[in-house]
């Protein structure tokens, strides 16, 4: 008898969003006439851009002659994706060229990265959460069964609030990994620059690691926000951070992202020495990937030429005046939000007492709008629920006009 892993046992029978999707086929069967909008889940809508599909093209075109075929690329990344990264994200922060490890996708890295911490390491999320945080962890075994408060004991949750801006401090107590995402999925709030300062003095002080997810940094419209946490003094010492194409420059379903792990940040073996992270996700990721492919990787570059950045940024800003228009109808139609300035995620609050799972309900059965409940990042989401500003602009619009029919 094969014997599987009993702490997937601890798991809620569905990942979000599969459970979302679940009663929107449901809905769709008994109403298969209704049109209904998904601003649900955060994939992006608009092709493209043509200076990445045209990278593609050529790169397709060298893998068709004998003389330019490639095989095996490098796992950590081709010198000329790394090179741009260093460029145009890290110029003047100090990271090294094999500090940049390319992936497949920044929600792969934030579940494997658990990887390198022993079953023991207190682990701190934010609540509400990006689910793989936790899910990950609980996998690997480093909690206790599902609690009726629906937190899992054996982590340490950072709860976020209006009152706190949804950035909660670092903790009190003892934890070795912490996990902070910004812009924030799925509140869509932002991390200031004294927050991260407040973080990483905690991380050094503690002797702790923070991982840095900052997948939704192009979304920054402020210059006084930081992009990277590498901005501010002393997280090379104590932080590693996630970056991706994905909603950048539209990779959703293309897929390729890099994490930076400086070789400064450290952490204790069995037998008490110090060892930096960077040699043991080396030596993962060398073992358990092949790479992301060549043309994948030619297209990523490509976002970073002249032309790739005026378009990616052209999507962008079209994405955040979708969340512009959106912050707008749901405020006419007497919502309260949070976020949409500095990320495509709008973060409203429930009306009438409403539970985030009926407020989905009565948007999908009444509007015919999907969007995420609250409840689904972790407790501290009840009350709230997300809707996503990836989709046309001719859809936003109808949106905003059933929202405010519906509520109004």
């Amino acid at each position: 008898m094969a014997r599987i892993n009993e702490h997937f046992a601890k798991l809620p029978a569905g990942y979000l969003f599969p459970e979302i999707g679940r009663r929107v086929r449901a809905y769709q069967a008994a109403h298969p006439d209704a049109k209904v909008i998904r601003l649900g889940i955060g994939d992006v809508t608009e092709p493209l851009a043509p200076a990445i599909t045209e990278a593609m093209h050529r790169a397709v075109d060298e893998l068709g002659v004998r003389e330019t075929f490639r095989g095996y690329g490098p796992e950590q990344g081709y010198d000329f994706l790394v090179d741009a990264i260093r460029a145009h994200d890290y110029a003047g922060l100090d990271i090294a060229a094999d500090e940049i490890f390319v992936s497949d996708g920044s929600k792969c890295d934030s579940g494997n990265v658990q990887e390198l911490f022993s079953l023991g390491a207190r682990i701190a999320v934010t609540d509400p959460v990006y689910p793989v945080y936790v899910d990950s962890n609980v996998m690997a075994g480093r909690t206790g069964p599902l609690g009726a408060d629906g937190r899992y004991p054996g982590l340490t949750y950072l709860v976020g609030t209006e009152a706190n801006g949804f950035q909660p401090d670092p903790p009190d107590e003892p934890v070795d990994f912490a996990y902070l995402c910004s812009p924030n999925n799925p509140t869509g709030t932002v991390a200031t620059r004294v927050q991260l300062e407040r973080w990483v003095a905690w991380a050094r002080a503690n002797d702790a690691v923070i991982l840095f997810d900052a997948a939704y940094e192009s979304y920054i419209a402020d210059p006084a926000l930081p992009h990277s946490i590498y901005e501010i003094a002393g997280a090379r010492e104590c932080a590693i951070e996630l970056r991706s194409f994905s909603k950048r420059a539209g990779f959703t379903g293309v897929r390729c992202a890099f994490m930076v792990i400086p070789k400064t940040v450290m952490g204790v073996d069995p037998g008490g020495k110090r060892v930096p992270l960077h040699a043991l996700w080396s030596r993962r990721h060398t073992t358990k990937f092949n790479g992301a492919s060549y043309v994948v990787q030619r297209g990523a570059a490509a976002a970073y030429s002249p032309e790739g950045l005026a378009q990616t940024r052209a999507q962008i800003a079209f994405y955040m005046e979708n969340a512009r228009l959106l912050r707008t109808g749901l405020a006419a139609a007497g919502f309260t939000s949070f976020g949409g300035i500095h990320a495509p995620y709008l973060w409203l609050r429930t009306r009438d007492g409403a539970t985030s799972w009926e407020l989905f309900d009565r948007l999908l059965g009444e509007a015919q709008i999907v969007g995420t409940p609250g409840a689904g990042f972790g407790p501290g989401g009840e009350g709230y629920f997300r809707l996503s500003a990836f989709n046309s602009r001719a859809n936003i619009e109808e949106a905003i006009g059933r929202i405010q029919r519906v509520f109004g």
